[in-house]
């Protein structure tokens, strides 16, 4: 049984040569100077208002990421979006949705196809229970989201950092422990815009927020004089089944698995498997947003039960048929939680008071 597509020769020694300045990324450094180019041009284009900068009447709170892959911004939201509620706002949700099929605006439910919300969107609304809507326009899902629901006095956009259409009150910036790699621009490095940002660039973000493994270390990911918190990234104590089952996560040791993640760096996801005391036959790594026909054909071939993401779960779980109280479970998620330095939430809280004040 084979279904993983880990990456080819060339993507691996692109991302050991993004990740420090080997000959490859020497290479292609001088691309990554036309980028750079290309990236201040359109900071120009909004800041002077040849490009169009939409704002909607609630406060947009903004988390994304300066890296390739993921570094962990939708746990971000999803913590992001509980303290919010927790602390009496009425958050809502936009989103590319990244992955779906369709272009035009997508109120997500619970039922929603991921194909039709995307897999970040869906998991996002399943677990916060908060408004969610995307839009190949960030903008469009915002005003969609406002006219559905307009109890919401406050949206994340969650991964929204390169998108300057849609005003934002508040950007907070993600890192791993990747920090910002060789800190070179793509395609030499594996930033997407320069880091740390220049003192005066129009569109700095806000808030450092740096997340690691608990018990190691956060990258160096810091910016002279904007506020950096550190969070801890770690797996929950429990699965969750298919039909809503939990059980501790210690009643699946001693079990043959096969783990699976469709994430950008799913390694990480096996390696707290690992030290977990899990025990994996097999560690299937898909591509990110893979399609629900690689999840089939998993499941199809795979006599052992399945864990996986919360992430790959919307596509997974959804290919299960509905079983017998009683019957084998034959596919886990892992939730992963990310817990923030109390500070961080302490500082967005402050911003959104400073702006109450002045409306």
């Amino acid at each position: 049984m084979s279904h993983g597509t880990g990456p080819t020769r060339w993507q691996a020694a692109w991302l050991q040569g993004a990740r420090r300045r080997g000959p490859m990324a020497c290479l292609l450094w001088p691309v990554s100077l036309l980028y750079r180019s290309l990236i201040a041009l359109r900071r120009r284009l909004y800041a002077a208002g040849i490009f169009q900068v939409h704002r909607v009447d609630v406060p947009v709170i903004v988390v994304g990421n300066v890296v390739v892959g993921g570094a962990g911004k939708t746990p971000c939201t999803i913590a992001l979006v509980a303290h919010l509620q927790a602390r009496g706002w009425r958050p809502g949700v936009v989103s590319r949705g990244h992955g779906r099929s369709g272009t035009g605006v997508t109120h997500v439910g619970a039922d929603t196809p991921a194909t039709e919300a995307g897999d970040e969107p869906l998991l996002i609304h399943r677990r916060t229970g908060a408004p969610v809507c995307v839009a190949s326009r960030r903008v469009d899902a915002a005003r969609a989201l406002r006219a559905a629901h307009p109890q919401v006095n406050v949206l994340v956009c969650d991964d929204g950092l390169q998108h300057l259409a849609l005003g934002r009150e508040l950007a907070v910036v993600v890192f791993d422990d990747r920090g910002s790699g060789n800190g070179w621009l793509l395609p030499a490095g594996l930033l997407r815009e320069p880091w740390p940002p220049a003192p005066g660039m129009s569109f700095r973000p806000d808030i450092v927020l740096r997340q690691g493994r608990e018990g190691g270390q956060t990258a160096a990911a810091a910016a002279p004089g904007m506020p950096t918190f550190d969070a801890v990234r770690r797996l929950a104590t429990h699965a969750t089944g298919p039909q809503g089952q939990r059980i501790p996560l210690t009643e699946l040791r001693g079990q043959d698995l096969v783990a699976t993640a469709g994430i950008a760096r799913p390694e990480v996801f096996f390696d707290m498997l690992h030290e977990r005391g899990l025990s994996l036959v097999q560690q299937v790594a898909l591509p990110d947003h893979a399609d629900a026909s690689v999840y089939a054909a998993l499941l199809r071939d795979c006599p052992h039960p399945v864990i996986c993401t919360e992430k790959d779960a919307v596509k997974l779980f959804a290919l299960l048929p509905p079983g017998a109280p009683d019957a084998p479970v034959r596919a886990w998620a892992v939730p992963l939680e990310l817990t923030p330095d109390p500070a961080f939430f302490a500082a967005i809280d402050a911003r959104l008071a400073a702006l109450q004040a002045d409306r």
